[in-house]
């Protein structure tokens, strides 16, 4: 049965921080409602309301006319209310089959004893993947699946609930383009068969694909709700923040020093990427494309020094390294800001304050005491720099956006005066204007002599951000393009099919 829902003067208040401010909306059943907003507009905070993860201070929610009260994440799903969070929420060390069916295993019972009927549950897994498009075996365990294969994982997991009604957040913000064309296919056949979904997104180009109607919410209000077929993306960013101008990049001045900051040559790693080279200069904005499992994240993990490679070298200023650790890297001026933000990025249960100021301890307490002083200037300054959306700086980092949390782990790194940065995906689940903000923000620090290697899914972000763009397929490098010179369309075969 498909699910109408109504939401009446819905109010959600965190602190000083009013999330949703008294909400009402109808969404029609058998239809695919994008939400929209900036980042701390009140989208996931609805979508937490309606998963029963959290409990509105004021305000009713009523299914096909029946009041709910979901007061736990069990009430929703036995309403066949399914949610795919933004963040993923698996047991990395358990298998496939054991996280789509957590604590609901199919059992069979011998002589009295019940056991888990481990055949069914691997046919179940197998059939519901199938049906998908996945050619995931059931049995594989899902730390040794990439971030987008785990995303799939996540939906997976929903699907086998039978939804009538489905929330996804951010549901393709770690999925190559193929996959998303697989989900969106899967969500469409979903809404033939009557299943009612919210979908949260900041892909602009994704809402003529997929969207029946786009509910733009700023500040914890409705500002209202278009039908996509009669509107445009113009239209719906007018809505969501008013007009906002792209950044500008500034005219391009490298520095004109002939010895590179970072070279590396002939770096391996068995099964992840073959035969690596370049170099980055002083200023550069280095970007590498790339298709899902392409290397690239495996590559800058491997030079940060988070994973062993096999073989190669790395050199930093001059200098051949022969130590590759984080806390080396990082003491030498190398930040990282990681794709999971979740779980390597952040510390979810500290403060803001202290999330910014993680990488930058030892800078901060020169003789091994902690200057709290020292911290909260440089705190400040990244709130004021990176625009981050909070009502104190000692509110625990869960309780922002993934946006703003984004932001914090990029504040974070920028605090420690980096010589480099890694950026994988510093974008993912970041909204337009927050965006362009990040991009200001590299933009800035590569005048002042900051070099930055830059990866994202989003190939038009590679062009409108970088320098210059190697390309990786398969774990190799096989080139490099100019992107002042190069197409979106160009980019995007040169990572599919190479050159």
């Amino acid at each position: 049965m498909s699910a109408e829902v109504e939401l009446k003067s819905i109010t959600k208040i965190y602190g000083s921080v009013v999330a949703l401010d008294h909400f009402s909306h109808t969404f029609k059943a058998g239809k695919i409602h994008a939400l929209m907003g900036k980042n701390g507009c009140g989208k996931s905070t609805l979508v937490k309301l309606m998963s029963g993860v959290i409990q509105p201070n004021e305000g009713s929610i009523l299914i096909n006319g029946k009041e709910t009260n979901f007061h736990s994440p069990s009430d929703a799903f036995a309403a066949n209310v399914v949610t795919v969070h933004q963040e993923l929420s698996l047991v990395r060390e358990l298998s496939v089959t054991e996280n789509v069916y957590l604590g609901r295993l199919p059992e069979k019972n011998i002589l009295g004893v019940s056991y888990i009927n481990w055949t069914l549950a691997h046919q179940q897994t197998k059939a519901l993947l199938s049906k998908m498009g996945l050619d995931i075996d059931p049995d594989t365990e899902v730390s040794s699946l990439s971030v987008g294969q785990q995303q799939t994982i996540e939906i997976a997991k929903a699907m086998s609930f039978n939804p009538s009604l489905l929330l996804l957040d951010e549901p393709t913000s770690a999925l190559a383009s193929k996959e998303v064309e697989m989900l969106f296919t899967l969500l469409r056949n979903l809404k033939e068969q009557g299943v009612t979904m919210m979908y949260i997104s900041h892909r602009m180009s994704e809402l003529a694909e997929i969207a029946d109607t786009v509910t733009v919410l700023r500040d914890g209000k409705l500002i209202g709700c278009v039908e996509m077929a009669e509107s445009s993306n113009d239209e719906i960013i007018s809505m969501m923040f008013g007009d906002v101008a792209h950044a500008t990049r500034p005219a391009r001045t490298l520095s004109a020093e002939k010895l590179p900051i970072l070279e590396v040559r002939n770096l391996s790693s068995a099964n992840r990427f073959k035969d690596i080279s370049f170099d980055l200069h002083h200023g550069e904005i280095l970007g590498i494309a790339g298709m899902l499992g392409a290397g690239r994240s495996e590559l800058m993990r491997a030079i940060f020094g988070a994973d062993q490679f096999d073989s190669g070298e790395i050199t930093f200023e001059g200098i051949k390294l022969e130590e590759f650790n984080p806390r080396s890297m990082t003491a030498m001026g190398i930040g990282f800001t990681s794709e999971n933000r979740k779980e390597e990025g952040l510390v979810q249960a500290h403060s803001i304050h202290d999330n910014l100021t993680m990488a930058s301890l030892r800078k901060n307490s020169p003789y091994g005491i902690v200057s709290r002083a020292t911290e909260s200037t440089a705190v400040a300054k990244q709130f004021a720099d990176l625009h981050i959306k909070a009502g104190n700086a000692e509110d625990p980092v869960s309780s922002l956006s993934g946006g703003n949390q984004q932001k914090v782990v990029i504040g974070n790194w920028l605090n420690i005066s980096p010589k480099i940065m890694f950026f994988d995906e510093p974008s993912r689940g970041v909204d337009v204007r927050a965006k362009e903000q990040i991009f200001k923000i590299i933009w800035q620090q590569s005048e002042r002599g900051l070099s930055s290697i830059f990866v994202s899914s989003e190939l038009e972000e590679l062009l409108h951000v970088c320098d210059r763009i190697l390309v990786m397929k398969q774990g190799i490098m096989v080139g490099e393009l100019d992107p002042t010179q190069t197409t979106l369309t160009e980019l995007y075969s040169a990572c599919m099919e190479g050159f």
